[in-house]
C-alpha cells in the first residue's frame, strides 16, 4: 500500500516536469529555424501542451502495466520453479521433485554442473515450493496470498489461511479508503471521485471473490491463460499475480483520473474550482466593460448636446454639425487612445502580406 501511495503521489506532479521537456522538444523538431514558436498561454500553446501532457501519461501508465507484469514473471512461482502445470497432482509434484533433488542437492551437485546453488538455497526453495503444493491447505493459500502463506503461523486448513488472508485485506482497503477521503477532504483527487471509489470497491470484490472460490476465477482459466500460452511465451497467471496486477492497474486507473480524465473533458462539464473561478472572473470583467461603455455613451451625448447648443434653432446645420462631431470624435478622441492604436497596430500586423486590393483575410 506505501509504494502504491508513493507511486500515486509522486506521478501527480513528475509528468508535468516531463511534459515541459516533450513540449521544448516538440517544439525543436516541428518549427523550423527563424519561424515563431507560439507563445506561452495562447491557445495554441495550451492545445499542444494538453496532447503533449496526455501523451506522456498514457506512455507511463502502459509502462507501469508492463513493468508490474514483468516483475511477477521475474519472481516466477513454486509452479515455474518445480517445472509442473497448475493441474499437477501430489504424486507428479513429488516425483518431479525427485528429479530436480537429483541435480540440486548439496550433497549430490556438482561444481561445474552450471548451477549456483548458493549453498543449498535453491535446493530449500525448490522443497518449500513442493512440500506446498503437496499440501492441499497450503496449495490453496499459496495460489491465491502468494509465497508469504509459508511464514503464516498457526494455519492448517483452508478456512484457517483464508481468514488469515481477511485479515490483511481488511487493513489494506481500509488504509486505501482512509487515504481517499482525507486527500478529497484537502482538496485534492476532486474529478474523477466516483470512479475512484467505484475502482476501489470492485477491486476489492474481486479480491474477495478470488481468494474464496475453490478454483481459479472463470475469466482466468478459460480466457486469459489460454491466449497467454497459445499465442505466446507468457507463463500463465496464477490468481494471487492476477491480484497484485489488478492493484497495479488501480493505482495506474488513478493517476489516470487525475491527469488525463480533466484534460478531456469539455470546459463545461469539469467540477474543478479553478475553471468555475475563471468563469466567474470573466463574467465579472465583461459586466464592468458593460457599464464603463454605457457611463462613455452618456458622456459622449452630453458632450455633443453642449456642443451643438448655440445652434439649436437652425436644424440643417445642427445636421452638418452633428456628422462633422462624429467624424472629430472619431479621429481625435477614440483613434487616439494607446489601447486602441494598439488593437489596430496588431490588427494590421496580421493582414496577409500576399493577399489582393481589398481583401482582409489573415492568418
Amino acid at each position: 500500500m506505501s509504494n502504491n501511495l508513493l507511486s500515486l503521489i509522486g506521478w501527480s506532479f513528475l509528468p508535468s516536469l516531463v511534459t515541459g521537456w516533450a513540449h521544448t522538444i516538440y517544439y525543436s523538431l516541428t518549427i523550423r529555424a527563424g519561424q515563431p514558436k507560439p507563445t506561452p498561454g495562447t491557445p495554441r500553446f495550451l492545445e499542444h501542451r494538453r496532447r503533449i501532457h496526455i501523451f506522456v501519461v498514457s506512455l507511463y501508465l502502459l509502462y507501469t502495466i508492463y513493468e508490474a507484469d514483468y516483475e511477477l514473471q521475474r519472481s516466477s512461482s513454486y509452479y515455474a520453479d518445480l517445472g509442473v502445470p497448475f493441474s499437477a497432482t501430489a504424486s507428479e509434484i513429488k516425483s518431479r521433485f525427485r528429479r530436480l533433488a537429483a541435480l540440486h542437492h548439496p550433497d549430490k551437485a556438482g561444481s561445474g554442473n552450471g548451477v549456483d546453488n548458493n549453498n543449498g538455497d535453491f535446493f530449500m526453495h525448490l522443497k518449500t515450493a513442493s512440500d506446498v503444493l503437496i499440501d492441499p491447505a497450503k496449495r490453496f493459500a499459496y495460489e491465491r496470498f502468494g509465497p508469504d502463506v509459508v511464514d503464516w503461523r498457526h494455519c492448517v486448513t483452508i478456512r484457517d489461511f483464508v481468514l488469515r488472508g481477511w485479515q490483511i485485506l481488511v487493513p489494506y482497503y481500509g488504509m486505501a479508503a482512509a487515504v481517499m477521503y482525507v486527500l478529497g477532504m484537502l482538496g485534492y483527487l476532486e474529478w474523477g471521485r466516483y470512479w475512484r471509489w467505484l475502482t476501489v470497491a470492485a477491486l476489492c470484490l474481486f479480491e474477495l471473490h478470488t481468494v474464496t472460490r475453490p478454483g481459479f476465477p472463470e475469466f482466468l482459466s478459460n480466457i486469459v491463460n489460454p491466449i497467454l500460452t497459445t499465442f505466446t511465451n507468457h507463463a500463465p497467471y496464477l490468481p494471487f499475480q492476477v491480484i497484485l496486477l489488478a492493484r497495479k492497474c488501480s493505482v495506474t486507473l488513478y493517476i489516470a483520473f487525475s491527469q488525463i480524465g480533466p484534460l478531456l473533458q469539455p470546459l463545461g462539464q469539469l467540477g474543478a474550482k479553478p475553471g468555475d473561478a475563471s468563469e466567474k472572473a470573466l463574467s465579472q470583467g465583461l459586466e464592468r466593460l458593460e457599464q464603463t461603455a454605457r457611463v462613455m455613451d452618456t458622456d459622449a451625448s452630453r458632450l455633443m448636446e453642449l456642443e451643438m447648443a448655440p445652434f439649436a434653432g437652425d436644424p440643417e446645420v445642427l445636421s452638418t454639425m452633428r456628422t462633422k462631431l462624429q467624424e472629430w470624435l472619431v479621429q481625435n478622441t477614440i483613434r487616439s487612445d494607446p489601447m486602441v492604436r494598439d488593437a489596430l497596430g496588431r490588427s494590421f500586423k496580421k493582414r496577409r502580406v500576399d493577399a489582393p486590393a481589398g481583401a482582409k483575410g489573415n492568418r
